[in-house]
Formats: structure tokens, C-alpha cells, sequence
């Protein structure tokens, strides 16, 4: 199971750390606010207080163990490449970046992002959603139930007509166009026949989505 360390507890932070929680992931979260730290760590698996980020300490704090880190610290410009450019160089994995701005996150991702986020444009629990499963390509609220998701068909989908899929009966969600890098099909022909290089943009309840695996 994915392991996640969250850097940061503003809104963001605490929302992303939250929500991985709540999907019952294992969230270290580390914050230089010793309060914040303490209420957090009613929330997440484990929070940690920091006073100063500096590679050793977040050495000593075992970021390196985790598969993603998520850098919350918008706020904090140098604070935000050190521990960047220190995720990256302890061997995490993935490292995503909470940026203030393009340009922040345009010399984020020189110094070794994999990803940044400009929080007006992408919600915490959207980026959550879109972690903990890696056949959720994109997620969106779609009202307090439901939700608009772009996955990556199952194994067991490629190469079988759509109609004989039956997704509404089977798993209650409405197919609204599948594409790929080459084209593109909205309201798809029910004869249409998955490809393996397929994306699927489905319509459904959001628990129904959330328990398609890869």
C-alpha cells in the first residue's frame, strides 16, 4: 500500500492528509506549528513537529521510507525547493508541489518536481482521489454523491464491445466519451471495442468509482 508525507498543514496540507487518511492510507504529516501538529495527530497516522526544515531533520523524520511526498508550503518559497530538492535526492518516489504561482512552479519542477499543483486549479481531495488510485487518472465533484472521473479501463475491459460490458448495470456508471492520445469518442457507439491505450470519462457514484483497482 502507498505511503504518503505531507509537508505543510495549511488548509491544503491538512485537507490532502485527511482525506488519504480517511481513505485509510499511511500519512506521516509534518509541520513547523507544534498546536497544528497536535490537533492533526487526532486525524492522520502520524504527525510530526519540525521547527526548522532542513535535510537532516527531515532525514531524521524518515521521509525517505515514503512513496509520495506532498510539499504544502506554498507560502514559503525556500522552504518549498529545499524540500523538494530533498524528497527527491532521500529516494521518494513521487514528490508534488503546492505552488504559489506558474512561475514558482515552472523552477519547481527544474529543481526535481514531479508535479506541481497551483491550488485555484486543483482541490486537495481532487489530488487525493487521483492518488490513492491508479486507475483514476482525474477526478471531479460532480454534487454531494456523485462525481466525474477519468480511468484507465480494467484488464478485463480491453478488447470487449462496450454494450457487452454492461457498466451501468454492473458497476452504475455512465460512459461519457473514451480518447486517447490519437482520438477521441463522446457518447461512444455501444459496438465501440476498448483499446488497451484507451481513458474512459465515467459518470457515477463517487464510492462505486472509488472500488475500481487496476
Amino acid at each position: 500500500m502507498k505511503q504518503f508525507v505531507v509537508i505543510g498543514c495549511g488548509r491544503f496540507g491538512a485537507a490532502c492528509a485527511t482525506e488519504l487518511t480517511r481513505e485509510g492510507y499511511d500519512v506521516l504529516l509534518i509541520d513547523n506549528n507544534e498546536e497544528t501538529v497536535d490537533d492533526v495527530s487526532k486525524v492522520v497516522t502520524h504527525a510530526i513537529y519540525i521547527d526548522h526544515l532542513s535535510e537532516s531533520n527531515l532525514k531524521s523524520a524518515g521521509v525517505g521510507n515514503f512513496d509520495t511526498a506532498i510539499i504544502a508550503i506554498a507560502s514559503n518559497f525556500e522552504a518549498a525547493v529545499l524540500s523538494t530538492a530533498v524528497c527527491k535526492k532521500l529516494g521518494v518516489n513521487q514528490v508534488i508541489v503546492k505552488a504559489k504561482d506558474q512561475l514558482h512552479a515552472e523552477i519547481l519542477t527544474k529543481i526535481g518536481a514531479d508535479r506541481t499543483i497551483i491550488p485555484e486549479s486543483e482541490s486537495a481531495i481532487r489530488l487525493a482521489k487521483k492518488l490513492t488510485n491508479d486507475n483514476i487518472f482525474d477526478y471531479m465533484d460532480f454534487s454531494v454523491d456523485y462525481a466525474i472521473a477519468e480511468i484507465k479501463p480494467l484488464q478485463k475491459w480491453v478488447n470487449k464491445r462496450l454494450d457487452d460490458l454492461d457498466l451501468r448495470q454492473n458497476h452504475d456508471l455512465n460512459v461519457i466519451a473514451i480518447k486517447s492520445n490519437t482520438y477521441s469518442h463522446i457518447n461512444p457507439d455501444p459496438n465501440y471495442i476498448i483499446q488497451p491505450e484507451d481513458y474512459m470519462l465515467v459518470i457515477g457514484p463517487k464510492n462505486h468509482i472509488e472500488k475500481i483497482q487496476a
